[in-house]
């Protein structure tokens, strides 16, 4: 479902009703599309020459903020505050983890942990980069479901894992785009009777780059430009499976 100002308006007002009455409503769904390395300049509705009508339709129908900043511009410092709302040097993750290194520490919470006390079913899809060993995990830190990359699929090995469990030891990356949506959708639509919490995270277009068979050359403005197409193809797919 998109949010507009209506909608947004809807959710405000309910917030400030009584307990019972909000008791009675049906607590909107939300889903957390995550891009990594993707520039703004990047996306048609800003000028980029590369086709992404999915996000722009996003934009169109949503909000665009555009004096915004993130906590860091690298990747671990910059998800440990996405889902704590603290800065990385206060949740004890200044600079990038390595594999098997450490990961985001147990006192601290997330907004996955935040919503399932709120009755969400919750799911991390994508990239984590927050703590490789298995007790750092998403499955550790409030989400219910996981299937991804424990880091950047630029450090290798980077295994691909589901909950706790290593699926393959090492991930092609012409196919995560592709994998990393038909999960989402699959979450999507088996948690439609109840709300749910999911947290997309694409590891494009993060080097290394590649696009899949599909996308391959489409964009004719060169790879960087297909993985972005692709990335905005996951979007129109996971915006169907909500309507």
């Amino acid at each position: 479902m998109t949010l507009n100002r209506r909608r947004f308006l809807m959710y405000a007002a309910a917030a400030a009703l009584p307990a019972a009455a909000r008791s009675q409503q049906r607590q909107p769904n939300i889903v957390m599309i995550y891009a990594d390395d993707l520039g703004y300049g990047d996306l048609s509705c800003y000028g980029s020459p590369i086709a992404t009508p999915n996000l722009d339709r996003m934009a169109e129908e949503g909000a665009r903020f555009t004096n915004f900043y993130s906590a860091s511009p690298v990747c671990s410092p910059s998800r440990a505050a996405l889902l704590t709302g603290r800065y990385p040097t206060r949740v004890d993750v200044p600079v990038v983890l390595s594999p098997g290194e450490g990961g985001l520490p147990d006192s601290e919470t997330t907004l996955a942990q935040v919503l399932k006390t709120a009755g969400y079913r919750t799911a991390c899809i994508g990239k984590w980069h927050l703590g490789s060993p298995a007790r750092f995990l998403p499955t550790n830190r409030g989400f219910d479901e996981f299937f991804g990359v424990p880091y950047s699929a630029d450090m290798t090995p980077c295994p691909l894992i589901r909950d706790t469990t290593v699926m393959a030891p090492a991930v092609d990356v012409s196919v995560l785009t592709t994998r990393f949506t038909q999960e989402a959708v699959d979450f999507i639509n088996r948690s439609k009777d109840s709300p749910f919490f999911l947290y997309l995270a694409h590891t494009a277009p993060h080097l290394p780059l590649a696009a899949s068979a599909r996308f391959a050359g489409k964009s004719g403005l060169g790879e960087y430009a297909d993985v972005v197409q692709e990335l905005d193809w996951s979007i129109g797919q996971v915006m169907a499976a909500l309507q």
